[in-house]
C-alpha cells in the first residue's frame, strides 16, 4: 500500500520539477547586453553593452507599452457602418483610450480575439486592430438578419 504511494509521489516530484534551460551567469549577460537567445545565434554580442548592441542594430528598446509605440490605439478615430445599399447604418467615434460612441450615444466596448467588439441596441460591431487586415471591419444585426461593413472616415 505505501510503495504505490510513495512510486507515485516520487514521479510527482520527479516530472513538477522546473529544468532551467539556461544558467543565472548566461541570463544575467543576455539582460546586459540586451541579446536574446536568437539574436545571439545572429551576431549580437553578449559580452557587449546593451548599447553598443543598439549601435550593431541588434537591440530595439521597446516602449513600455504598445499603445505608446504606435502613438495610439489602432482603434481610434471617425468611422461609418454602412449598409449593402450604401446607407449609413451608424456613425463611430473611438478616443485614444477606446471609448466608443455610437451615434452620439457612448457604449461599451471589450476586446476580443485581435478586435474591437461593441453593441448598440441588436447590432454588434466589430472592428480589427490589425490595419493590414482589409474588410474585416463589419457590423450585423442577427435580429434583422442584415450585415454590412465598416469604413474609416
Amino acid at each position: 500500500m505505501k510503495t504505490p504511494s510513495l512510486l507515485a509521489a516520487g514521479i510527482v516530484l520527479l516530472a513538477s520539477s522546473s529544468a532551467q534551460a539556461i544558467d543565472a551567469h548566461y541570463r544575467r549577460l543576455l539582460e546586459r547586453s540586451g541579446c536574446t537567445q536568437v539574436s545571439e545565434a545572429q551576431g549580437c554580442d553578449i559580452n557587449k553593452t546593451r548599447k553598443e548592441n543598439a549601435k550593431a542594430g541588434f537591440v530595439a528598446d521597446a516602449p513600455a507599452n504598445k499603445a505608446a509605440a504606435a502613438g495610439q490605439t489602432p482603434y481610434a478615430g471617425q468611422w461609418v457602418a454602412k449598409a449593402a445599399s450604401g446607407a449609413t447604418v451608424a456613425t463611430i467615434r473611438i478616443n485614444a483610450k477606446e471609448q466608443v460612441w455610437v451615434s452620439g450615444k457612448r457604449v461599451k466596448a471589450k476586446r476580443s480575439d485581435g478586435a474591437l467588439v461593441f453593441r448598440d441596441g441588436k447590432i454588434t460591431y466589430t472592428i480589427q486592430g490589425d490595419r493590414r487586415l482589409q474588410g474585416e471591419d463589419s457590423w450585423t444585426d442577427f435580429d434583422a438578419g442584415t450585415k454590412g461593413p465598416i469604413v474609416a472616415e
